[in-house]
């Protein structure tokens, strides 16, 4: 590809600043040598190098947006499951005790 062209462009450009810190977190973690990085060019780096910084970095990203997911759909359920609760409860009350005896209503203070 010749100079000038590049291929990959950033969806959010704001997130530029937060990758470039990723990928110094990721190298400082695996031990890599960065003092052959001269300002933000990363070309006289080895291919090996740069790989493995490349894919933790994905395999974080990966690891976000699944732990992202899962919580939004544990949201979903709990609202949905709240909303269900809710709109039994007329219908619960509505409903006569067949023991007397038994106190029903306190239920929801321990439950």
């Amino acid at each position: 590809m010749a100079a000038g062209q590049k291929s990959n462009r950033l969806v959010y450009a704001q997130a530029k600043k937060a990758l470039d810190q990723m990928k110094y977190e990721i190298s400082k973690e695996l031990n890599i040598d960065t003092s052959p990085i001269q300002g933000d060019y990363w070309g006289y780096m080895t291919a090996r190098d740069c790989g493995a910084v490349g894919g933790n970095m994905v395999k974080r990203m990966i690891q976000a947006a699944e732990q992202t997911l899962s919580q939004q759909a544990v949201a979903n359920v709990q609202a949905g499951f709240r909303a269900g609760m809710t709109s039994q409860q007329p219908q619960q009350k509505q409903t006569t005790n067949p023991n007397p005896n038994l106190n029903l209503n306190n239920l929801d203070q321990y439950y």
